[in-house]
């Protein structure tokens, strides 16, 4: 069974791309982006595989 470490990252709108883009690199897939408390953030849950 695989175990699977957890992420929640801020997004900023202008950015978005380059954070996740970022964050793939490092192996953390991206699940789910969801609003964040202003209209220029929104939020990132992300998870990866524990070693």
């Amino acid at each position: 069974m695989t175990k699977w470490e957890y992420a929640t990252v801020p997004l900023l709108v202008h950015a978005t791309k380059q954070i996740l883009d970022t964050w793939g690199a490092d192996g953390w897939e991206l699940v789910q982006v969801v609003p964040g408390l202003s209209s220029e953030q929104l939020v990132a849950y992300l998870k990866r595989p524990l070693p």
